[in-house]
């Protein structure tokens, strides 16, 4: 009898282990289906097998009886956080945006902060980008139209513009550059499922995310990943810090196919609206500098395949024909190589720094570049047979036809 009260209990452990194990791989959403020219070259296929691994590896079956940690949150005077909304959420705002394409109507909603005392507002560029009429919604629920000031769909931000504003509005701080690490705690205010003023807490949960930009095939660079709640409608929103600086816009969340946030939401973190908000006020538009190269950040199998002596660099795959880097002498790869069934790139330059600065991997490179301007000149560091070399390139401005 005690056997078969071990062996049923051991028949539900493993049940539930199924479960969990499953639902964890359900809830996985994949960010890198995107690798255009200047991003990330599409990774080596890796078997089925390394596959199921990698996507059950990461579940842990808790031991009977065992019980969650409690989160520490954050040590602050009691009532602080409701002071914090008071005072920001007067300068978020909900955004409904009515579309006719052909005869079809709609309407959509999102999410935004005011910049500044002349009425321009932050959202993002989905948001925006299809409207045909934009209001936007105060809030106190006063509602005024709005207008398109300036589109970045590469960053996927957007600038409009109200005439009129309540009288207590608040435009809301930028934090500082490079003011967010993993661990600080962060709050999104937006319109979640159209529920304008809601607040959600959470903290950082990693920095330096290249992600998609949704329209074009390039990425954005330096992106915030969070726990805090972001589902639909938060899009445009503001990340703060608990001093009440926007550290980020809302853009993206990973939902595993259920359309609501699985825990993981990204934004677009403040130095690049720093940089793109002034110029989409000035001109309407933003020029993004442009390498012209698509690569890899260097890995086990591509280290020994090109028999490199470390882990590290971004591996140049490919080139642009008469882009900068080939007009610099840039080298893409030559050829692939099996390596343990896998096809491998072999022959490309590495590039291990940039103007002095270390280039870890891929997404270093994108993030060096992108932080520059058209013209400027920039110093490259690579790795060529083995031995160092110095390649010089003039970054040029993102060609039009690459955005489609």
């Amino acid at each position: 009898m005690e056997r078969e009260r071990m062996n049923d209990r051991r028949r539900r452990l493993l049940l539930i282990a199924a479960v969990v194990m499953a639902a964890s791989t359900l809830s996985c959403t994949a960010l890198t289906g995107l690798f255009p020219v200047e991003q990330e070259a599409e990774p080596p296929a890796v078997s089925e097998v390394t596959r199921e691994v990698r996507e059950l590896a990461p579940t842990l079956t808790p031991e009977p009886g065992g019980a969650p940690a409690e989160e520490e949150m954050p040590n602050m005077e009691h009532g602080a956080l409701a002071a914090l909304y008071d005072r920001v959420n007067r300068g978020v705002v909900s955004i409904r945006v009515y579309v006719d394409q052909g005869g079809m109507t709609g309407q959509g909603a999102g999410s935004g902060f005011v910049l500044d005392e002349e009425g321009h507002i932050v959202t993002n560029n989905h948001v925006v980008a299809e409207a045909n009429v934009i209001t936007v919604i105060f809030h106190k629920g006063f509602e005024v139209r709005a207008e398109t000031v300036g589109t970045d769909a590469d960053s996927d931000l957007a600038v409009i513009r109200v005439e009129d504003m309540p009288d207590d509005v608040l435009s809301l701080p930028l934090a500082p550059a490079g003011a967010v690490e993993p661990g600080d705690w962060v709050v999104a205010i937006g319109n979640p499922f159209s529920l304008g003023g809601s607040m959600s807490l959470g903290i950082v949960s990693a920095v330096g995310r290249a992600i998609p930009s949704g329209a074009t095939p390039f990425r954005i660079p330096r992106a915030i990943q969070t726990d805090a709640a972001i589902n639909p409608g938060n899009s445009g929103g503001p990340l703060l810090n608990l001093e009440g600086e926007v550290v980020g816009v809302n853009a993206q969340i990973a939902t595993g196919g259920t359309g609501v946030s699985a825990g993981v939401g990204f934004a677009i973190p403040s130095d690049v609206l720093r940089r793109v908000a002034p110029a989409l006020i000035e001109e309407g538009a933003y020029p993004w500098p442009w390498l012209g190269v698509s690569g890899l950040p260097v890995n086990l199998l591509i280290q020994e395949a090109n028999d490199l002596s470390a882990q590290r660099g971004a591996y140049i795959v490919e080139l642009v024909q008469g882009g900068p880097a080939a007009e610099a002498g840039l080298q893409g790869a030559t050829g692939v190589e099996t390596v343990l069934g896998t096809e491998v790139p072999v022959g490309g330059d590495v590039v291990v720094e940039a103007d002095d600065e270390p280039i870890e991997d891929f997404t270093d490179l994108l993030a060096h570049v992108a932080f520059q301007q058209p013209g400027d000149v920039v110093e490259l560091t690579i790795l060529r047979g083995g031995e160092r070399e110095q390649v010089t390139v003039e970054l040029a401005v993102r060609p039009e036809n690459l955005r489609q």
